[in-house]
Parts: structure tokens; C-alpha cells; sequence
């Protein structure tokens, strides 16, 4: 067992996670062809605009749920809500916000636009810490949104039940993954305004525009889209029911600043905060990378049900850093 553990701790996890990614983005974007399904509520994205999907992300579901009146709650109908809500919960506490690092087809496409990047000698761009405090909000200003509004509809709130179905999945319609994982099917067909009534074409132009803002700011910043998702701020609110953990022991952090610059979306907490033994933030998305670049032993861990699956060591550290030299 302790040959096992040492093989992990010295095992480049930016590897690992690359295959992964590939396995999954392949599974969610052509699974469909192959007749699999693994359902309509996972806590990733795949998008139910994009035919050959092999799972679909639970926010258009949810959206529609929102969009039940209340008087169908107590009905069957909210027994169905419940299930749909309880059977996301239910994947994401397998992996946690792992879903985001690991498995979401968008998340692969900002990495690999990354390593266009690097590739063609360009830096990242880097957002200030006051910057990065008021753009965060943003994601949970959509998560609000796309529950009011469909809720308001089906409801009638505020005169709203009069607006068409357009308006049933606001985000859905101005999310990139409509526009963009289609096109891994050679269906353009997204990408266009439509004009068959004001709503779609109001929501399609938005759609676009989001589009473009996607590829510029993913091109230029590491995972730029992440930042605004409001399934990251989803994640959050039960994050602390995964059974994967991200764990800090704050009194061996030499706050070298390591796990910080690793971090591909800038959380500053990862290295100054020494008090909270569960280190996941609100934009964390656990790609597990803080652990492969800390040099303390012990210091970072990732444990599944208590039980440590990759930790922090100084050998570990050596040997990447090592590895990453003679790449070069």
C-alpha cells in the first residue's frame, strides 16, 4: 500500500487530468453515437443543443422545473422536481467541483485554447484581487436569474407569465456551450441570429456576442468563462457534502506562493489562508494542481471518503519540477 501511495504522490497529475478531460469531453460530445446516456442531470456541462451528446447539463431541466407553478408543486410534478434536483446532487457529490476541473466540455476548450496561447508566446493576462472580487459575483447574479425569471413566469409574478416560452431558459439561450460544442458535430447551426421573433432574436444576438467574449477572454486568460458560471456557483452551495475534499494543513504552509500561481483561476486563499482545513473556494474547480507544485509534505491533500488519494510531498514536488526541466 505504501508503494501505491508513493506512485500517486509522484504522478503528474497535469497528465492524468488531460487524459481525463479528453475521455470525458469524448463521452459528453459524441457519447450520443454510441447510444450512451448518462443522463439530463449532470452537474457539467454537455449541452442539449448538441445532437450527439452522451449527458446533458441540468441547468436547461432546472430552468423549466423553475418555471413550475406553485400549485404543481404538491402535485406530481413536484415529485419530478425533486428527483431532477436530488439526482444532480447526487453526481456531484462523487466528484465535487472536480466536475468543473476534470469533466466540463467547456472547462477542456478554455485549456486547450491555454496551450494555444502558451504555445504562440503569449502571456496570461491577470486580473487584480479588488477585479477579481466584483467580476466573481457575477456568477451568482445568473444563478439568481435563471431561477427568478423562469419562476416568475410560471407563476405570473410581476406580469411576467404573459412573456412567450422563449424567456423558459434565459441562460441557456445566451450560454457559449449552445453556440460552441455543436460545432464538434459540424452543426453551425447555432451560430446564427434568429429572426422569428424579437425574444429569439434579442436572446441569439446576446447568445453571439457571449460567443465572442468566450473565445477572446479564454484565449487571453485561463479559464475566463469559469469565473462567470453560474454551475460553479451551483456547486458551491453543496460543496461541503462532497466526498471529495481539498485539504489544507495550515501550520506546514511556508506561504510560498506556489499553489497560488498554479492556480488557473487566481483564488489567492489557496496560499493565505492558514486557518480552514477545507481549502475550496467558491471558483475552485479542483483540478488538484496546487497540490503538484506544494513542497511541503503533508501541507495539501486530496482525500475521497477520509481516505488520502494524492498528497502534497517534497519528492513528488522534485520529481515534476524535474520532469518539467528535461521537457524543455
Amino acid at each position: 500500500m505504501g508503494k501505491i501511495k508513493r506512485a500517486l504522490n509522484l504522478a503528474d497529475i497535469g497528465r492524468f487530468r488531460f487524459w481525463v478531460q479528453l475521455l470525458f469531453f469524448a463521452l459528453l460530445v459524441y457519447g450520443g453515437y454510441l447510444a450512451i446516456n448518462i443522463g439530463d442531470q449532470l452537474p457539467t456541462f454537455g449541452c442539449v443543443f448538441e445532437e450527439g451528446r452522451g449527458g446533458s447539463c441540468y441547468l436547461m431541466g432546472f430552468q423549466h422545473q423553475m418555471a413550475t407553478p406553485w400549485s404543481r408543486l404538491f402535485t406530481g410534478r413536484g415529485i419530478g422536481v425533486l428527483i431532477g434536483l436530488l439526482t444532480f446532487f447526487g453526481f456531484f457529490i462523487i466528484f465535487n467541483k472536480a466536475w468543473c476541473g476534470y469533466t466540463c466540455p467547456l472547462g477542456t476548450i478554455q485549456d486547450w485554447l491555454t496551450i494555444l496561447r502558451r504555445r504562440m508566446g503569449i502571456r496570461d493576462s491577470e486580473y487584480s484581487a479588488a477585479v477579481f472580487k466584483r467580476l466573481k459575483i457575477i456568477k451568482y447574479v445568473l444563478l439568481l436569474l435563471l431561477i427568478l425569471i423562469p419562476m416568475a413566469i410560471g407563476n405570473s409574478f410581476f406580469g411576467l407569465g404573459k412573456l412567450n416560452h422563449d424567456f423558459g431558459v434565459p441562460f441557456c439561450m445566451v450560454c457559449p456551450g449552445r453556440t460552441v460544442m455543436p460545432l464538434f458535430i459540424g452543426d453551425p447551426s447555432q451560430l446564427a441570429i434568429d429572426f422569428s421573433s424579437l425574444t429569439k432574436m434579442v436572446f441569439t444576438t446576446l447568445g453571439m456576442l457571449v460567443t465572442g467574449v468566450f473565445f477572446v477572454g479564454s484565449f487571453l486568460k485561463k479559464r475566463f468563462f469559469c469565473l462567470f458560471c453560474p454551475m460553479s456557483a451551483f456547486h458551491y452551495i453543496f460543496h461541503k457534502a462532497g466526498l471529495l475534499r481539498l485539504i489544507k494543513d495550515g501550520s506546514k504552509c511556508t506561504k510560498c506562493g506556489n499553489c497560488y500561481r498554479a492556480c488557473d483561476m487566481g483564488i489567492r486563499a489557496i496560499a493565505e489562508d492558514l486557518e480552514s482545513r477545507n481549502i475550496v473556494k467558491d471558483d475552485c474547480m479542483m483540478c488538484l494542481k496546487c497540490i503538484a507544485v506544494c513542497p511541503e509534505d503533508g501541507c495539501l491533500k486530496a482525500s475521497w471518503l477520509g481516505a488520502t488519494v494524492y498528497e502534497a510531498t517534497a519528492e513528488g514536488f522534485y520529481k515534476r519540477m524535474g520532469d518539467e526541466e528535461v521537457e524543455q
